[in-house]
């Protein structure tokens, strides 16, 4: 029995790896080959001689690696490693980092034999069918899509043909297994756009599986209760039908656990989607959308269309319903986008206070028509691997750097929900969130502040010393700092600015014996309250205006009272405590 083992290096150890399973999973179902094919997950974190070790277990015939901008140069240094303990294996390659140059891949690594370019399911099981049975190497080499290094030199060309969604079964054979990982699915390949940054800027294929298969597969993430799917579509809602008949199935199918990742245009959103919407557990699905410019210019000369009044619309829309988890995206690097433009571009998304805004830096991956503008335009980018961009006529290498530095804060303090309230004030008492995001990491790098890392605690005094050095100090921020510590967990250490609460603990005593029913009125309704245990789960604080006020209408408005975090609470979109706000005596 021939031995194949499917090789994924993944960014992180949450990470999970699509294509090899699919691989695998076409393979068994089609496949009439006498072998054995074998699963290995890793991660660009381990080192090389750690996978070389466990590969060389596997006593592999075949080895097949699946390669990505982030784990190219890892599996470079990897297939030449293993070559040499396992001379007599034959090492394959597929993924997007040799779909688009395949023949100059093998030229520049002996150690691989074989290409595979495009989609891999009907490529590789026809592979695995002619090494397993012993034919003859120039039996394939006319095959479409495969490159492969002969004695004659190396043959081959093209994009392999595309398999029928409907034809791959559900990929993942043991659940349990990804218990603690983030699992990718997909109901649709292609997309009818043509951005020039994306891979699919030069496919015309728009294929759907259909929604009874999707549903079977669904339904076996829902029983298993997976932590997060998300979906590897392009643009999910591209076909309204198809989005809604999957959000409907989750929707009637929800069993509370999952979350389902989608990346959309919003700007195909209507009524009948929103309606759908509001019938959601918060938290069931998420959304990422991509506005990468609001250049005019900029979004002309990625071929991008999308209305940007509608699609703003929307987002408001969706973050106003408070159910769904939304991301917006940004794209740093694009054609006729300056530094100050992009600027414009970072205030015209922030404004809409999505949950987490993506600050990204354009990469020109090869086979995109993104490449072809590079060159046109004269964009400098990296020659290896991730192909970053380091300048372009519209942006310089140092205005890059600052906007390395700007999205690091961002990432930082934006991104992880834990400053909302602190921010927001901070932000308003500059000229434009850029502005304040400039200034601060300006702050942020006199100080050395980016060669640490922080504590939690460390991250809020850094940003009060800040606020307190820029003289722009707004009413209340000690206290919205407070508010901000004190939402998402009850922390153990108290910072050194905060008051003094001592004095009180006798009131929070009474105010958890006294004040059940206002405090915990579905306890108290049902029996189960008990004051003493309900305290080591809470935190009270005083404050000398509502938090509860300024959470559910936005008002800062002065007031004393006492504010309690229930922490056995949390909204799973903002991952915020439950607040109870009462006057104190």
């Amino acid at each position: 029995m021939t031995r194949f083992v499917l090789c994924a290096i993944n960014a992180k150890y949450i990470h999970s790896n699509l294509a090899v399973h699919c691989l695998k999973a076409y393979a068994d179902r089609f496949g009439k080959a006498d072998a054995e094919i074998i699963i290995r997950e890793y991660t660009i974190n381990q080192y090389v001689e750690e996978i070389l070790r466990d590969l060389y277990k596997t006593e592999a015939d075949v080895f097949v690696f699946s390669s990505y901008l982030w784990n190219i140069s890892y599996v470079r240094e990897l297939m030449g490693e293993l070559k040499k303990i396992c001379p007599h294996a034959s090492i394959w390659v597929g993924g997007p980092e040799v779909s688009y140059s395949g023949a100059a891949f093998l030229e520049e690594n002996p150690a691989a034999d074989l290409v595979m370019q495009g989609e891999g399911e009907l490529l590789f099981t026809g592979l695995v069918e002619w090494k397993a049975g012993g034919q003859e190497e120039k039996s394939i080499c006319d095959r479409q899509g495969l490159g492969i290094r002969t004695d004659e030199g190396i043959a081959g060309g093209g994009m392999a043909p595309c398999a029928c969604l409907d034809d791959i079964p559900f990929v993942y054979e043991n659940l349990s297994d990804f218990s603690h990982k983030i699992l990718y699915y997909e109901s649709s390949r292609g997309c009818p756009y043509r951005c020039s940054y994306c891979l699919s800027s030069e496919d015309t294929s728009l294929r759907f599986k259909s929604p009874d298969l999707v549903f079977h597969d669904l339904d076996r993430f829902l029983a298993a209760g997976v932590r997060q799917v998300k979906f590897v579509d392009r643009t999910f809602n591209c076909n309204k039908d198809h989005a809604m008949a999957i959000w409907t199935y989750l929707r009637d199918h929800d069993r509370g656990l999952c979350n389902f990742h989608f990346e959309i245009a919003a700007d195909l959103l209507d009524q009948e989607a929103f309606a759908l919407f509001e019938t959601m557990r918060p938290g069931l699905i998420q959304l990422e959308i991509g506005v990468q410019s609001t250049n005019p210019d900029t979004i002309a000369a990625i071929r991008r269309h999308m209305d940007l009044p509608k699609l703003f619309a929307n987002s408001d829309r969706v973050r106003d319903m408070g159910r769904i988890h939304q991301h917006l995206d940004l794209i740093a690097g694009l054609p006729f986008e300056t530094y100050e433009r992009f600027g414009q571009s970072f205030d015209d998304l922030y404004a809409h206070r999505p949950d987490q805004l993506q600050l990204g830096f354009l990469k020109v991956l090869k086979g995109t028509y993104m490449e072809k503008q590079a060159k046109e335009y004269g964009i400098c980018y990296r020659d290896l691997p991730p192909y970053e961009v380091l300048k372009t006529p519209w942006l310089s290498f140092a205005d890059l750097i600052r906007l390395k530095q700007i999205e690091d804060l961002v990432e930082t303090y934006y991104n992880s929900g834990q400053y909302v309230y602190s921010l927001r004030a901070c932000v308003s008492a500059f000229e434009s969130p850029f502005a304040f995001y400039e200034e601060f990491s300006s702050y942020y790098l006199e100080h050395d502040y980016h060669k640490l890392r922080h504590s939690r605690l460390e991250k809020y005094s850094i940003l009060r010393d800040f606020i307190s050095f820029s003289g722009r100090k707004p009413l209340h921020f000690d206290e919205l700092l407070l508010l901000d510590y004190y939402l998402p967990e009850r922390a153990k250490a108290r910072p050194s600015w905060a008051p003094d609460t001592s004095a009180l603990k006798t009131e929070f005593k009474r105010a958890f014996r006294e004040q059940g029913s206002l405090l915990f009125p579905e306890e108290v309704k049902a029996g189960t309250y008990d004051s003493k245990a309900t305290a080591n789960r809470c935190h009270i604080e005083p404050f000398s205006f509502d938090p509860a006020e300024l959470i559910t209408k936005g008002r800062l408005i002065s007031a004393n009272v006492f504010c309690l975090f229930d922490y056995s609470r949390i909204h799973p979109i903002s991952s915020q405590a439950r607040l109870v706000s009462w006057k104190r005596s």
